[in-house]
């Protein structure tokens, strides 16, 4: 045990962790199955956007330097419907198109006037006001042609979909999904919907962290739940080795003679560190079963979420090269007293409020690790320094969830 790294720091966790990489391989996908992947490469744009110049209202086009001596009437001479259409109109002096929004601008014409500001006897058209050139969208003024406007290691978002379609996009290389065991410890485990004996609780843990292992954009395998067994727990770390990429246990980190996802790490596996100097969360351990890393995560439901968004999830990002997606960050100030630890970074939960001064931060609810309410019924975490004394109105840095 002296030689295995013990209650470090979670800047030297992370270091430590991202020694141990998993090699990612790319795959292609249709757009539709693109949704909250991970792109593995640049994308250039197909296309210029918009591919011509165009009208951004629904009006009138005509050339600018004729409507400067507003009221004004002008000839119309044809109508511009749709971005297809390809009339060969051009527009000279004292003359107007009647025009729709993503309609291609007649040759000649450089401005345009909005319907509502004009009336129209069905053969001339009079104006209340000049015309606006900034009505016209220009060719390629959003996207131009071989521009790279999304980087390898993007999470695609709906929007950011929606731009690979524009850039004229099928299909896109993304990052193939690690396959993420998730192992439940415990004989007082069942699951929910299971009748409980006396000592039993619903396993829970199982369920968030496939959660967050899908916001990530990976598959998670959730495994049986394992009693307290080393015979058990080994074969399901080896079938877990044998079958997913990354394996995440919950329970059995800590110092008692039933944690035995410790010991079987470090009697059969190989550990690189144990425990960390964070609160909630402080027993984890992380190494390698079988050639695959290995995350053992604490029991207790909000520990086993913030070691995972702490350490965790950074390190997948890592490993995949991934730039999100990622808790957002922020200042509040404090509204209520909260309690930080000499030695641990402590995490609170509280709600946030949004005012005009800022944002305000309340720990409304009992914050026990074994709380998992104090997690879904948040808004954020508090992030503690060590040693620091926080009063009411001091500022803190929040992690949104």
């Amino acid at each position: 045990m002296s030689e295995i790294p013990y209650f470090i720091t979670l800047e030297e966790a992370l270091e430590i962790c991202n020694q141990t990489q998993i090699h990612t391989t790319i795959e292609r996908v249709d757009l539709d199955e693109s949704h909250g992947r991970i792109l593995a490469t640049d994308l250039p744009s197909l296309v210029n956007d918009p591919p011509f110049d165009n009208s951004s209202m629904d009006g009138y086009a005509m050339r600018f330097e004729d409507t400067q001596d507003a009221p004004s009437t002008l000839e119309i001479i044809g109508t511009i419907q749709a971005a297809g259409q390809s009339d060969n109109l051009v527009v000279g002096q004292g003359q107007a198109v009647r025009i729709m929004t993503g309609a291609p601008m007649p040759k000649g014409a450089d401005s345009i006037l909005q319907i509502e500001l004009t009336s129209s006897d069905g053969k001339t058209v009079t104006l209340q006001q000049p015309s606006m050139k900034h009505f016209v969208r220009k060719k390629g003024e959003n996207l131009e042609e071989g521009q790279i406007s999304l980087y390898s290691g993007t999470h695609l978002t709906p929007s950011k979909v929606g731009l690979c379609a524009t850039m004229g996009h099928k299909s896109v290389a993304v990052v193939k999904k690690l396959k993420v065991a998730i192992i439940s410890t415990g004989d007082e485990l069942k699951q929910p919907g299971e009748k409980l004996n006396h000592g039993e609780i619903y396993e829970s843990n199982s369920f968030g962290l496939a959660g967050l292992i899908k916001w990530l954009g990976h598959e998670p395998i959730r495994m049986h739940s394992v009693g307290d067994s080393l015979e058990g727990l080994r074969n399901v770390l080896n079938e877990a080795s044998e079958t997913c990429d990354l394996i995440l246990t919950s329970g059995g980190v800590s110092m008692g003679e039933w944690d035995l996802v410790r010991k079987i790490m470090e009697e059969e596996g190989d550990v690189h560190f144990w425990r960390i100097k964070i609160r909630p969360g402080s027993p984890p351990l992380f190494g390698v079963w079988n050639n695959t890393p290995l995350f053992g995560l604490p029991g207790n439901p909000v520990s086993s979420h913030v070691v995972f968004r702490m350490l965790v999830a950074p390190w997948i990002r890592n490993t995949t090269q991934a730039t999100g997606p990622t808790e957002q960050r922020a200042v509040a100030k404090l509204a209520t007293k909260v309690k930080s630890s000499e030695d641990c970074l402590t995490f609170r939960r509280v709600s946030i409020e949004v005012t005009n001064k800022g944002l305000i931060a309340h720990q409304k609810i009992h914050q026990g690790s074994g709380n998992i309410a104090s997690m879904a019924l948040s808004d954020a975490l508090v992030m503690l320094q060590p040693g620091q004394q926080y009063s009411i109105g001091d500022l803190v840095d929040i992690i949104f969830f």
